[in-house]
């Protein structure tokens, strides 16, 4: 297994569990792996494909996730293709040929054809065992529910003595019990590796409007030059919205949503992968088909429905395992739109239940990581340290005037108002709503105008998660006081509100140097070594597009950009000593080492 490792795909040695999972298919039985974006799933069926004999059948949802990952294993020099419907007539006869004369070890195919397939071209192949990748679309109570993978429990019965093993990045306790049910495995073990992925800063920002969050956003690409990102929104009018504020400061965006043709789409996709554009904004259908390595950040515009969604959405930066960041924005109208969404749905309960430990994330004054971690029955009680919470834990004061005045607001209109008209009425702001119901006669009118909007904006937030009011969507989102909120407006008790953080001053300077030394701790190098040359790595990375656009494959395919921060720091002057790279096999070592090399020496003597 490790020589298999190393020569295909450069490591030498395997992550937590990988070795396990490989024995056990090797071994002809059934698993469910789950395994966090960017842990190595893939790993665990395309080492025992290569060592078994015949072809692994691998069931994936898109088509650009089967292109990504087929791109992958032919650039380690590994046989494999995609049977669909983006290849020719002939070219798919082709591929049908070469499975049946067992020249593939990998064969990518979506459930749909899968199933066309099962009493024609899989009767007439050797088969290793079955792949189901991203198995969380087989199940209802998953957050991506595809009804076409429904028809996977049929292979148990057509193939009863060849091992199949799902695999997600994502599912809660009761999809998995969906999922084994659903395929009908066999006395499967269930694979659980660790959720948590330290490289990854998570922090959130709650309250900001749109001006607020747009040129919080611009700084946040100031401070990642030239790094690929993705800004996922609600709506595709939002998407166009934030694509085209970031296009009139000059940061090229481009936009990714179901309402743009496929074609649009993708090359919208394309031009990402293959680093012609380093930013998208995009609602949740863009994502599941991206393999990209070297996605540096990911930033959430509005709240995800739920943590599952959340946590595969950020998982989609740092897969390389170098540092990267992710910003969460959290309004009361994410919050608002969300609940009507979640009350409308099919699934009214269970979406409910999925927003709210969603909001409660966003609203933790704990550790963001453990709040994950313990979602996905990972036990924690650390402080990881990279996360708003742990950078700068919250302080609490009285806010109890604070939240009277706003309740006082409230009930004077007889809670007949929004959010927006109870900061209006507090801020003393003559809006059309404020004039035309005269409540700028009311005693309350302008008596927190001593508070900014924003900041109102994130103490009625505050209000809402402590419990002291709750929205009545079914009478035009009328505010409506609780019990709790009616004994702090009579003084009978006391509200304590969280100190609202300000934006954070460090320097760019700073920061880039921060993100510099962060990068030597993921690394692996010992510190005896001399530190990275940064400008060595420009032309690695320079190098590596050249050799990627010339073979129509994505730059990170080639060479992540974790083995480039590598050879910027420890310049390998031999084709031997390249080779010894952790992630560097073979098939590249051959292929790209002299290139790579000759490129490190003429550096080096300049």
């Amino acid at each position: 297994m490790l020589s298999t490792l190393k020569s295909y795909f450069g490591y030498n040695s395997f992550r937590p569990q990988q070795e396990e999972i490989i024995n056990h298919l090797l071994n002809k039985k059934d698993a469910l792996v789950l395994m966090p974006t960017g842990g190595g799933k893939s790993i665990c069926y395309q080492i025992p494909a290569l060592m078994l004999d015949g072809t692994a059948i691998v069931v994936s949802p898109l088509i650009s996730l089967m292109k990504d990952q087929v791109e992958s294993l032919q650039a380690n020099g590994i046989a494999a293709v995609a049977l669909n419907s983006n290849n020719t007539d002939s070219e798919n006869q082709s591929i049908r040929y070469d499975c049946r004369m067992g020249k593939i070890k990998l064969l990518y195919i979506s459930p749909e054809r899968l199933i066309l397939e099962t009493n024609a071209l899989l009767r007439d192949m050797k088969i290793s065992l079955f792949a189901i990748d991203e198995a969380h679309c087989i199940s209802q109570w998953g957050h991506d529910f595809r009804p076409e993978y429904t028809q996977l429990g049929q292979i148990r019965k057509l193939f009863p003595n060849i091992p199949i093993v799902a695999l997600t990045a994502t599912a809660d306790k009761t999809t998995r019990e969906d999922i084994l049910n659903q395929l009908n495995l066999n006395n499967p073990k269930i694979f659980i590796s660790s959720f948590n992925r330290p490289n990854l800063s998570l922090d959130v920002k709650r309250g900001f409007n749109e001006k607020e969050k747009i040129n919080t956003i611009i700084r946040f690409i100031d401070d990642h030059p030239r790094d690929s990102g993705i800004i996922y929104c609600m709506t595709r009018k939002a998407t166009e919205k934030v694509a085209m504020k970031l296009r009139k400061e000059g940061i090229i965006a481009g936009v990714y949503h179901a309402g743009l043709s496929a074609l649009e789409r993708n090359k919208i996709q394309e031009d990402f992968i293959k680093d012609r554009i380093a930013i998208i904004c995009a609602t949740v259908a863009f994502g599941m088909g991206i393999d990209k390595s070297n996605v540096r950040w990911v930033i959430h515009y509005n709240l995800p429905k739920s943590i599952e969604n959340f946590y595969q959405e950020i998982g989609r930066a740092g897969r390389d395992g170098l540092p990267s960041d992710t910003l969460l924005f959290y309004s009361l109208e994410d919050i608002i739109t969300l609940s009507q969404f979640a009350n409308e749905s099919g699934q009214q309960s269970l979406n409910i239940d999925k927003l709210r430990l969603m909001q409660n994330y966003a609203e933790s004054h704990v550790c963001r990581r453990r709040i994950l971690l313990n979602y996905f029955g990972e036990n924690s009680n650390c402080h990881c340290g990279n996360c708003d919470v742990c950078k700068k834990p919250p302080q609490q004061f009285d806010g109890t005037i604070i939240v009277q005045k706003a309740i006082s607001a409230i009930m004077r209109t007889n809670e007949k108002i929004g959010v927006s008209c109870t900061i209006d009425i507090l801020r003393g702001t003559y809006s059309t709503d404020v004039v035309q119901h005269q409540y700028d006669k009311l005693k309350t009118f302008g008596a927190g105008r001593d508070i900014t909007g924003r900041d109102w904006r994130n103490y009625m937030l505050q209000m809402l998660q402590m419990g002291y009011y709750e929205i009545n969507y079914l009478e035009d989102k009328h505010i409506k006081i609780t019990p709790l909120g009616k004994l702090v407006l009579f003084g009978k008790a006391k509200a304590n509100l969280v100190v609202i953080q300000k934006e954070d001053s460090t320097s760019k300077k700073d920061k880039k140097k921060n993100k510099i030394n962060s990068v030597a701790t993921h690394i692996n190098i010992p510190s005896s070594l001399s530190k990275e040359d940064e400008i060595l790595f420009e032309k690695l990375r320079e190098l590596r597009k050249k050799l990627a656009d010339e073979q129509g494959y994505p730059a990170y395919i080639i060479l992540s950009d974790k083995i480039l921060h590598i050879l910027a720091t420890i310049k390998p002057k031999t084709i031997d000593e390249f080779g010894t790279i952790n992630g560097i096999g073979d098939f590249k070592k051959d292929k790209y080492g002299a290139t790579f090399v000759a490129l490190i020496l003429r550096h080096e003597s300049q």
